[in-house]
């Protein structure tokens, strides 16, 4: 007989107050405050959250697919439509690049994604004298050639088409439509977007193509000009990923990429374009980190100051929409112990998609080590669709809202990423921000204190500051002889300029040139007439632009990966040991019976791991004199005592006497801080102690130093 459920009358609800002083009771005396987190982003998490922290937040009644959108733009969320399973095909060659799209796109990919190459970005084509960047970091792409080689045979019609462009899309695009007109694709005919993103392009390397008052020129006119002939195909990508990678909280790559779409926004309304026109015309990319409900919060957050932001400019509902492209991070990323990468991105997909992103790149675990392969692309691409097919992420619309947690967080964010962005716009915006160092000051503000985190390892990253595997045996990659890469494409490009008209070629690129030289309207179709009878990337931006103008310059961002200090600590050891012949070793004291010293013991074996030293442990010893001898015998010259705090005054002493007069090189560490004994030991000669508050980062890389171990 099934019995009615009563779980009201049977869990009575509890007001605040009772459960502040049930946890208090728990603490035994310490202050409820001691649970309270405070995030990079200086904002406190609570242990506990309740109806009133959500209940008077201004968008908790709305409706997903309403004002202001913080619960996502479409009012089915990804039941009618998904996110696009948006892998980057990052490989250098058009050939290759097909061959990888093919195979994906059979295997669950929904959308192309292609970052280009750096000299791509920089219009420089790979024939070019000095040519610099083919290949890195991309898709090399010089002609329209190279466009029918990479979308072989691909349904363009069908599958949208991202392309990470840099600062100017002008010369890409028109390469990219005169290949789809080859193929009777009408401009109208294409989704996607050009990733334009001069500003983004000026953070990562400090520098632009051309003047930023003549790229805001070729921005409005490839604007103006996709909006009326291919309105799917957007044309503005205001990127947050640089800030991310540079160490930048949620709050200020979200502030960041506001100030710069709202950069955008003035240049190109001074331009003749609408607001509606500027704002349905953008896309947003935003990096995707390990804070699983900071990012998620992310996402919702802002697309509720994009809502305020384009309101104040008079936009109208559909451009107070966010687009948003999600990238899993790279700033917290490893090369030792890769395989965790796997499980980093599949809680950051879970948070993207959560969040509500529009479209998602899952980075595969080896991208660090080399091209990915085509078993990484598969796992990466993989995470996606499992989240999708069976965890059926496909069918709840916002499955955060509602959350008291994540409905607090989302508006404190908000809060958060208007009151920086209000402040760049203080100092005259993104550029002028930039140009004067406030974001590259802010980022490495966090950045540091982002370090100072993993260093204390209060910040854990599993295999590299805490658990490390050194017995791993590093993936089978892809790393490409990027030389021959640039060899191969000089060649192929030049091949392909001797097979062209030279008459019909010049002829069209001196109209282009004429028509943009004379500020003629509508010039954009002349730049897809000279694309289609060859002209190169290299070729179509010297008849952009007149004559040579003064380019911008300003402080780059210091994109890096958290991990990296870390993962030299190791490589430095491995390094000498190769070249010495043994790896320089650090020998237990383990002072007693196993379950005297076990606990200290695996702290220091975990501890000195990091930096791959070799840890000579046993299991313990009896006698000061039985620890003496085995330390004389051993390759060692550092010992770690380890023991209890209560021991350790009877034996830390003599102990560490005994193996200084071996020899005065000889150094002791003590794991462990008895305060009331830090004096007393180290006038006994112990040199240093380990602790869980240690810097564990500065502490090695001091004994590396002391040890002779240089890379």
């Amino acid at each position: 007989m099934q019995k009615e459920l009563t779980l009201h009358d049977d869990f009575p609800p509890h007001s605040y107050k009772q459960w502040y002083e049930s946890v208090e009771k728990q603490l035994k005396g310490a202050p409820f405050a001691r649970l309270v987190k405070k995030t990079i982003e200086d904002i406190d998490i609570s242990p506990m959250y309740f109806p009133k922290d959500s209940e008077a937040l201004p968008h908790i009644n709305a409706l997903p697919g309403f004002t202001p959108y913080a619960r996502g733009c479409k009012p089915s969320g990804p039941i009618c439509s998904s996110w696009h399973v948006a892998q980057e095909i990052i490989y250098p060659d058009p050939f290759l690049t097909n061959e990888a799209l093919q195979n994906d796109l059979k295997r669950g990919q929904t959308a192309i994604n292609i970052p280009l190459d750096m000299a791509s970005k920089q219009c420089i084509d790979p024939d070019m004298e000095n040519a610099s960047g083919v290949g890195i970091g991309g898709l090399s792409v010089a002609s329209n050639a190279d466009w029918a080689m990479a979308l072989k045979d691909v349904a363009l019609k069908e599958i949208p088409l991202f392309v990470q462009a840099g600062d100017s899309g002008i010369a890409i695009t028109a390469m990219l439509m005169a290949f789809a007109a080859s193929q009777n694709i009408q401009p109208k005919d294409l989704s996607g977007w050009m990733g334009v993103d001069p500003l983004g392009m000026l953070s990562k390397s400090g520098k632009l193509t051309s003047s930023l008052s003549s790229i805001y020129d070729e921005m409005a006119e490839l604007t103006q000009w996709t909006s009326e002939n291919a309105p799917q195909f957007k044309s503005i990508a205001p990127s947050g990923i640089p800030y991310h990678n540079s160490g930048g909280s949620a709050v200020c790559e979200s502030a960041f990429v506001m100030a710069t779409a709202v950069e955008y926004i003035r240049a190109l309304l001074e331009r003749g374009l609408t607001i509606d026109t500027i704002c349905q015309s953008m896309i947003f990319q935003l990096s995707i980190g390990s804070d699983f409900f900071m990012e998620m919060a992310k996402l919702r957050a802002v697309r509720l100051v994009w809502e305020k932001i384009v309101s104040a400019f008079g936009g109208n509902k559909d451009s107070q929409k966010m687009v948003i492209h999600a990238r899993t991070s790279s700033y917290n990323k490893t090369k030792t112990d890769p395989y965790v990468n796997m499980l980093r991105v599949t809680t950051e997909a879970f948070s993207a998609i959560s969040g509500g992103c529009d479209s998602l790149h899952v980075e595969p675990f080896d991208a660090l080590l080399g091209l990915p392969t085509a078993f990484s692309r598969r796992i990466a691409r993989n995470v996606q669709i499992v989240l999708r097919d069976e965890s059926h992420f496909k069918h709840p619309i916002d499955p955060a809202g509602g959350s008291w947690y994540v409905e607090n967080l989302t508006d404190q964010l908000a809060k958060k990423i208007w009151e920086q962005f209000q402040n760049i716009e203080k100092n005259g915006g993104m550029f002028s921000a930039l140009e004067k160092g406030i974001v590259q000051k802010h980022l490495k503000e966090k950045a540091n204190e982002r370090l100072k985190n993993l260093s204390s390892r209060k910040t854990v990253f599993v295999g590299t500051n805490k658990y490390p595997n050194l017995t791993e045996k590093t993936p089978q990659v892809n790393v490409p002889d990027m030389k021959a890469v640039a060899k191969s494409r000089a060649i192929k490009v030049n091949q392909f300029k001797n097979t062209r008209n030279i008459g019909s070629l010049t002829s069209t690129l001196n109209a282009f040139q004429t028509a943009r030289n004379e500020n003629q309207k509508g010039w954009f179709p002349l730049a897809i007439e000279a694309a289609s009878f060859g002209a190169s990337l290299a070729e179509l931006t010297a008849a952009l632009r007149k004559a040579p103008e003064k380019t911008v310059q300003v402080e780059a961002v210091h994109e890096h990966r958290l991990a990296e200090p870390f993962e030299n600590l190791r490589y430095r050891t491995q390094k000498f040991a190769s070249k010495v012949g043994k790896t320089p070793a650090i020998f237990l004291a383990n002072m007693g019976p196993i379950p005297q010293h076990k606990a200290r013991a695996d702290f220091s074996t975990g501890f000195f791991e990091l930096a791959a030293f070799d840890i000579l442990g046993n299991n313990g010893f009896q006698t000061i004199d039985d620890a003496v001898a085995a330390f004389e015998k051993s390759s060692a010259r550092v010992a770690v005592i380890c023991s209890t705090d209560a021991t350790y005054p009877e034996i830390v002493p003599d102990l560490t006497s005994a193996i200084k007069k071996l020899s005065t090189e000889n150094k002791v560490i003590l794991a462990g801080y008895p305060k009331e004994h830090i004096q007393a030991f180290q006038e006994a000669g112990v040199d240093d102690f380990i602790h869980l508050r240690t810097n564990a980062l500065a502490f090695l890389e001091n004994l590396q130093k002391q040890m002779g171990v240089t890379s």
